[in-house]
């Protein structure tokens, strides 16, 4: 089957902008223009391997990849160096590790400020509640 470059990007869940963009990243090639008679004439043919390629990108970009990691595992797909993409994956864990941290101290402190909120409600003490307090500068 073949695309035109709005037809890729509607399959693929994306701009075609952002083709455009991962095209200038060397993420997805630029195919050459079909038919015409000069320059800018014709018309860019992409096919199921750049649909597969775009999805490849999106659902790695889902899974936290950035688009340099991403180059990174499109140029270990055509090799066979599971090391380095294990390696890669691995990275990846430990940056969500860090960020599932993170977030859960967050919501630890947020639970407590709500938890404060409600108690200097019941009791009646006045004041801002103390969730807006720790907002303030």
């Amino acid at each position: 089957m073949q695309f035109t470059i709005g037809k890729l990007a509607a399959a693929g869940g994306v701009g075609v902008e952002t083709i455009r963009y991962y095209q200038r990243r060397r993420l997805l090639a630029t195919p050459a223009r079909s038919g015409g008679d000069g320059w800018g004439g014709g018309i860019r043919r992409y096919d199921e391997d750049d649909l597969r390629r775009l999805r490849f990108i999106r659902a790695a970009q889902g899974a936290g990849f950035t688009l340099e990691e991403i180059g990174e595992l499109l140029a270990l797909e055509a090799g066979d160096d599971r090391v380095q993409v294990r390696h890669l994956a691995r990275q990846r864990i430990d940056a969500l590790d860090a960020k599932i941290a993170a977030m859960t101290e967050t919501r630890a402190a947020l639970a407590r400020l709500a938890d404060q909120c409600a108690a200097s409600e019941a009791n009646d003490t006045g004041g801002p509640c103390p969730i807006l307090a720790a907002f303030e500068p």
